[in-house]
């Protein structure tokens, strides 16, 4: 059976599918791997490399995908990768289907069986493939760099000749895979760092990374869905939380947000009054910038100065990290891979929680949109 991992072709993405250590074990398990000739090199890793793991090295997009029963990317395909697929393949990549009806009937009419690896559902056994935590853990740590090189301060407190600088103060909204690798990175980075989140569970989390929880009064049993997400909150709960926000972000040196609800526009929590009564020099990272953005300043892709504050909307963040993105991205995939093929072929059990979970096109139809 052929797997193909085809280079990609949105701009920027510098992350790759699979990685050679996945390829590595796929030929074990007696798969055939093609990779498009420079697929990893963005990443870091070397047509060699891929070599040495035992892939069959292709030319070209359309020699690389033809004959492949599954097609695995990072982000979805172009309206001129589509044509590439064989009709009754499999495609595993990134595709928001909430976004991308237009592609999704393109690939039904193709008889792709598509699969979108967004919607790994949070259960145990498919926490090994579930890319968007992994993502996260990548884009909260990154976060924080922005932020900081941001600043005109200094993050730690330090003691020197000149006399003492005092810690700056960070604080996360958010308190899921993101927001709790940001606070760590905040703590190791010496900042004073505290964080806000509805769930539950977060607070017990936030406080064994060493921050201090915010408006532990708003956390409610009903904030989280059975898969541990967020619910989206109503009109009074919003304006709840806001104000305690507002009356926590004003003394703040880094805010970043990380709040965003499965399928639905992210919450604006931060709004452009809140920003307007920080202190001048603040910065704000907003990593729900892809979604709509939890700033009512933010813009996607965009990084500029109002009211003193610098708004950040960083987007892809996890693709300038994408070495250890990739690594980590590729195993998710090949985890699932596994789940998939069974004795050579892939066997579509759309009664499967995982693979009926993740399925958004098959035998022609479109399941999820």
């Amino acid at each position: 059976m052929r797997i193909a991992v085809p280079a990609e072709t949105v701009p920027n993405e510098r992350r790759v599918a699979l990685t050679p250590d996945s390829v590595s074990r796929l030929v074990k398990q007696k798969m055939e791997v093609a990779v498009q000739r420079g697929a990893g090199l963005a990443a870091g890793f070397s047509n060699d490399a891929y070599a040495a793991a035992g892939a069959v090295m292709v030319d070209g997009a359309g020699d690389t995908c033809a004959g492949a029963a599954v097609v695995c990317k990072v982000q979805r395909p172009g309206p001129a990768e589509v044509p590439l697929l064989d009709e009754g393949s499999a495609l595993v990549s990134l595709l928001q289907p909430s976004a991308n009806g237009a592609l999704l009937s393109k690939l039904a009419a193709r008889r792709v069986s598509a699969f979108a690896l967004e919607l790994v559902p949070r259960i145990t056994r498919a926490q090994s493939m579930d890319v968007l935590s992994s993502q996260a853990t990548v884009a909260g740590y990154k976060a924080v760099l922005l932020g900081a090189a941001e600043l005109p301060r200094l993050l730690p407190m330090l003691t020197t000749a000149a006399g003492s600088l005092t810690p700056a103060r960070a604080f996360v909204i958010g308190a899921g895979v993101a927001g709790l690798q940001a606070i760590a990175t905040a703590r190791r980075l010496g900042a004073v760092v505290s964080a806000f989140d509805v769930r539950p569970a977060a607070k017990e989390q936030v406080q064994s990374l060493g921050a201090t929880f915010v408006a532990a009064e708003l956390v409610t049993e009903g904030a989280q869905d059975k898969g541990g997400y967020a619910r989206a909150q109503d009109e009074e709960q919003q304006r709840r939380t806001r104000e305690a926000l507002a009356a926590h972000i004003k003394d703040m040196d880094l805010v970043i947000t990380t709040a965003q609800v499965p399928g639905r526009a992210a919450p604006r929590l931060v709004t452009e009054s809140m920003v307007a009564g920080m202190r001048p020099g603040s910065v704000v990272v907003d990593l729900a910038a892809e979604s709509g953005g939890n700033c009512e300043l933010t813009r996607a892709g965009d990084s500029y100065v109002a009211h003193g504050v610098t708004i950040m909307g960083p987007v892809n963040l996890p693709s300038t990290v994408p070495l250890h993105a990739s690594q980590m991205f590729s195993r998710n995939v090949e985890t699932f891979l596994r789940h998939l093929v069974k004795d050579g072929v892939v066997q579509i059990d759309l009664n499967d929680e995982i693979t009926g979970a993740m399925c958004v096109t098959h035998d022609g139809e479109m399941r999820k949109t």
